[in-house]
């Protein structure tokens, strides 16, 4: 599903109302008093309805006669959503659930970027290791710039997260370049902890590792490289918030 767009009263309050549920400030089963949020909130009874609309449609809330609006249980949100995965990364900290997340989201990685890269060896067009060379030569400039700073880390975000969009691209498989939206909230959000810290490594030569077995077309070099590239992306993240738990130290590889 493509992201809402975020822009004026009912942005703002498709926000409001998303990270309260998220947070379980509203918690799941409540049922919501429309007429005291929209006195709280200050907007017109259409505009909430309309914003419930986009939780609705994101299985977080529903309408029944009687009971009126309510949060769904947690097990109905679609928490693949790229709106969803970004809400609950909204707030900028990085909390042992935030942690937990991002592990979780490092096993998905782990299963489709391989077999993705793989593809991309075997199918990737001229246009598409331009895009995968252009992105690379981004992330170079920012890693030669000092990314622990506000705008080198944006830049560096933005590098990452647009070599893997071209990778997943590269596939020429339709499905495989939806998983972005999946990908794109929580690279991003790892990306900003990772390049914010002076503890990260140097991303470039593993991306390149990379982009080079995907330009021969080697499709084992490429599988492989992509799973150092993954295993150093755990490093990275574990560099900046410690070993992992021992219930977790033997989940999948994080994303980069």
């Amino acid at each position: 599903m493509t992201p809402y767009a975020r822009r004026g009263v009912h942005g703002q309050t498709v926000e409001i109302l998303a990270r309260r549920v998220l947070s379980g400030e509203i918690p799941e089963g409540a049922t919501l008093d429309l007429v005291a949020l929209q006195r709280e909130l200050d907007v017109s009874l259409t505009a909430l309805r309309e914003s419930l609309k986009v939780l609705g449609a994101k299985g977080m809330v529903d309408a029944r006669q009687r009971r009126g609006t309510f949060v769904r249980a947690r097990a109905d949100w679609n928490l693949l959503d790229a709106d969803v995965l970004r809400w609950q990364f909204a707030d900028g900290t990085s909390s042992d659930a935030d942690l937990g997340l991002l592990r979780n989201l490092g096993e998905v990685r782990g299963i489709v970027e391989p077999a993705a890269v793989r593809l991309a060896a075997a199918r990737r067009t001229d246009d598409d290791l331009a895009e995968l060379e252009a992105a690379l030569t981004a992330m170079g400039r920012t890693t030669e710039d000092d990314s622990s700073e506000a705008g080198g880390a944006a830049r560096a975000v933005e590098a990452d997260l647009a070599f893997h969009r071209a990778l997943l691209a590269a596939t020429h498989n339709e499905l495989l370049e939806r998983m972005e939206m999946v990908i794109e909230s929580g690279l991003a959000h790892r990306d900003q902890i990772v390049h914010s810290s002076p503890h990260g490594e140097d991303p470039v030569p593993s991306h390149r590792a990379v982009l080079d077995a995907v330009r021969a077309g080697d499709q084992d070099a490429a599988e492989r490289a992509m799973r150092a590239l993954l295993d150093q992306a755990v490093r990275d993240l574990d560099k900046v918030h410690g070993a992992p738990r021992a219930d977790t130290e033997e989940k999948g590889p994080e994303a980069k």
